[in-house]
């Protein structure tokens, strides 16, 4: 069996220039050591409890595949996305860094409402009712499906990110491959946004 290739990472320059200030970031994770180590290992941007990371196209790995129960008891799996980037925050209702995140991560949502771009919570602890207030108290429009109860939930993204590692958001390309990682809060929708809109160009 051929060794698995690690993937070559390069910092997302400009959108980063104003995040440098903020190190002292606090994620709602217990030990993140580790995830920082790997970060270490490569080219990407890294502070205490912030990081981001994306990936060249040429060294992105297979295809995510997952299905999880949304939080209004509907099913959204990937491949009712097939196609579209992919935008996936993991999330729960008590991290203090999810909130602060949420009105960001749904400006974003709204600045893609035209293009092939999907949006998509798992939420890892909460029950359908407490993600579903989550959800009306901060104007989320976008789907929750909930990992909580879910291990093949978990499972399809294991191997791309901790589940422990909150809030964490994902950018998948149009081929469902992760195209970008960002551990930590976001302190405004600029970096996620600039990501986007660099995996959607690879396609045009």
């Amino acid at each position: 069996m051929a060794p698995r290739r690690t993937p070559r990472l390069r910092t997302v320059a400009a959108a980063l220039a104003a995040v440098a200030l903020t190190a002292g970031l606090a994620a709602c994770t217990g030990q993140n050591d580790d995830l920082v180590d790997a970060y270490q290992e490569g080219d990407g941007f890294v502070s205490r409890d912030f990081a981001v990371t994306e990936i060249a196209a040429a060294d992105r790995e297979a295809p995510i595949e997952f299905s999880g129960t949304a939080v209004d008891g509907g099913t959204v799996t990937s491949d009712e996305l097939a196609g579209d980037v992919v935008v996936v925050n993991f999330w729960y209702a008590g991290c203090g860094p999810c909130r602060a995140e949420a009105p960001h991560l749904q400006e974003a949502n709204e600045q893609f409402a035209d293009a092939d771009v999907s949006f998509l919570g798992v939420n890892i602890y909460d029950e359908a009712a407490t993600a579903a207030s989550f959800d009306r108290t901060y104007g989320i429009t976008y789907p929750s499906v909930l990992a909580h109860r879910d291990p093949d939930l978990k499972l399809a993204f294991a191997e791309v990110t901790s589940l422990q590692a909150v809030p964490t958001t994902l950018v998948l390309d149009g081929e469902g491959r992760l195209a970008a990682r960002i551990i930590g809060q976001l302190q405004d929708a600029s970096i996620l946004t600039t990501i986007v809109r660099d995996t959607l160009a690879e396609s045009s």
